[in-house]
This record gives C-alpha cells, structure tokens and sequence, in this order.
C-alpha cells in the first residue's frame, strides 16, 4: 500500500494546524533544504509548451528518496472554468524505487511557493518592512499574504489586479482574516510606499507589470508569476538596478525575469545566501529582486514535509497503487486470480 493525500485531506490537515502554522514551517523545512543543497540531483523542470500552456515535469533526489511533481500552467483555462495550474506529486524510497506517497499538490504547490516567497523574503527584505503590494490577485495571493504575515509579520497588504473582480475577491478573504488591505486603481498605486513588492501574475506574454521609475531605493521585489520562456513580469531597467538571486540559474534564465539579460549578467543563487557563503541584502538602500521559478527541491521538500505530518494519521489513505505477487517473479500469475463476477465492462 502507498500513502495518498486528497485534496480534502490536506485541506483538512491545514485547517486543524492552522494554515499560519503550516506556512510557517514548511518555510523552515524549506530553508533546512537550501542549507543542504548540495545534496541534491538538480536538474531543470523538463517542460512540453504549446501556445496555450505548459506542463512540466519536476524531478530530484537527496539520494535516500526520489521526488518529482506534474504540473501545468494555462492562464486560460479560467475563462472556461478551469483553474490556471493543477499539479500532482509522488515521493519514492530509492533503496527499492517503490512510492511511498502520492499526494494532490494543487494545493500544496500554493503553499510551497509562498513559504518560499516568504522563506526568501526573511533573508533579502529589509527586517524593519511592515508593508506588501500585491500585484496579481488570482489563486496565489492570499497564500502570499498568509506567508508573510506568518514569517515577517507583515500585516499591511496593497492589492491590485487588472479584474477588479479578483482584487475583491482577495479583499474579502483576507479582510477578515485580521490584514489592513488598500486596494489600489493602478500597479503603480499599490507599490508606492511598499517596502517588499511580490508580483503573482500569470499572463503567458513579455508583460511589464513594474517598470524602473515604480520601484524606490530598499524595496524588495519577489517576482513569482507563472514563469516560463517568453513570459515576464518586470522591466530590463529595473533588473539591471537590483541585486538578483535565483534557485538555480540554468533553469532561470530560461524561464525567470531574467531570461530578458545577458546569459552572463551576475546572479546569486539563494541557497549561497542561506548558508552564508554569499551577501545577500548589503544596506537599506539595495534593492533585492528573488526571481523565482519554483524549482524542483522546493517540491520535494513540501512533499517529505508533508508526508511527516500525515503518515499514520486520517490524512494519509492507503491505496494499492503496487502488485504485489506472493512471486515477486510472477507477475502474469496475478491475472489467474481475478475474480471471475468482477467485470467493469458488464456493469
């Protein structure tokens, strides 16, 4: 049997721990990750694109367990009612290849990448920023805010999107959740007076959703929309104006803002900062950009975090997803042992 976690599992599990508290510590289990990054196989997400969308695939190992998630991005699926990006993902024992879970992570990629945002954020923002702008209002921005508030406690939020309709959306779910919330008539008004931007939106177009003169001295940018080749969020001035760190460079210059720089225009990668093997923010006046593009640790890392949590609780369910012959050498002899009254076809 292998561990599965539903949809309405891991939304249970996060509602009984609190989705602050959940938040919280994936973003520690996450920079725990970053501190062992040479530990894991890296390699860039392995993607298949056509003109509406993409759907990739995310592999790694710590050479104990093998994790991979599918995953999609297709801004337009909303205008048929479906959402933007679905994901799942297994995590398998690599002393005998067999799964040990297979989780739902539409969900949980929602919340692993705003405990990155967040996780990043602690080591680059300015430790005296109480304010965030929002630009993009969609499925990702009120784990973002949550993030935030659990990790930096930044409790004052800015919001804006192109649908109005959206922004309220968000308004209204995060209103009550106890967040000063402004909503703001253009991007350039919800950035002003921000000290950290976080830009979530998802267009699959070069988009210039911040331009240079937006962005003042300290602010710190955390661009996460649905990055892929061709797909953009901030202005070239503005990336040549900020220090930038990334996950892992072979796969942001691809897909991250900084596909529109030269190949070899200076980066650093974040896990340098974490471990103290580069600076990150250097004074009040820098201004820190994490272009991120969600890597494949970062999944990994939400999935065996999860997987602690629900393994031999209610939110883990047993499925036989294996055979599992008395011969490990005789699989065909499994078919003689069908029930001869379960026929599928007759029903």
């Amino acid at each position: 049997m292998v561990d599965f976690v539903s949809v309405s599992n891991i939304l249970n599990l996060v509602r009984d721990i609190g989705p602050e508290p959940f938040l919280k510590g994936l973003a520690g289990a996450m920079e725990d990750s970053y501190r062992r990054w040479q530990s894991f196989e890296k390699v860039a997400r392995i993607g298949s694109h056509t003109r509406d969308g993409v759907i990739e695939l995310m592999p790694t190992s710590d050479g104990q367990t093998y994790g991979f998630k599918c995953v999609n991005c297709h801004p337009v699926n909303t205008a048929s009612g479906l959402q933007t990006v679905v994901a799942f993902g297994v995590l398998s024992d690599v002393a005998t290849g067999y799964p040990v879970l297979v989780s739902e992570m539409t969900v949980l990629t929602a919340l692993r990448t705003a405990a990155m945002s967040a996780m990043a954020a602690r080591h680059l923002a300015r430790p005296d920023s109480t304010t965030m702008a929002i630009i993009g209002s969609g499925a990702q921005c009120e784990f973002q805010a949550l993030a935030f508030r659990a990790v930096l406690g930044i409790n004052r939020l800015r919001l804006y999107d192109i649908d109005a309709r959206a922004t309220e959306k968000a308004r209204a779910n995060l209103v009550p959740l106890g967040f000063e919330v402004t909503t703001a008539p253009s991007a350039e008004a919800a950035v002003a007076g921000a000290d950290i931007v976080t830009t979530v939106t998802a267009d699959k177009q070069f988009a210039t959703i911040l331009s240079d003169n937006m962005i003042g001295a300290g602010v710190h940018l955390n661009a996460v929309g649905g990055d892929c080749p061709g797909k953009t969020e901030l202005a070239p001035p503005l990336l040549h104006r900020a220090n930038i760190f990334v996950e892992y460079p072979e796969q942001t210059r691809v897909e991250g803002e900084i596909q529109q720089l030269a190949p070899d225009h200076p980066v650093t990668e974040l896990w340098q900062v974490i471990t103290g093997a580069a600076a990150g923010r250097r004074g009040p006046q820098d201004v820190t950009l994490f272009d991120s593009v969600g890597f494949a640790v970062e999944d990994f890392t939400a999935l065996t975090y999860l997987h602690d949590l629900a393994r031999g609780t209610g939110y883990a369910e047993d499925i036989e997803l294996l055979p599992d012959p008395a011969d490990p050498r005789d699989l065909f002899g499994l078919l003689g042992k069908a029930r001869p009254d379960r026929n599928p076809r007759a029903a």
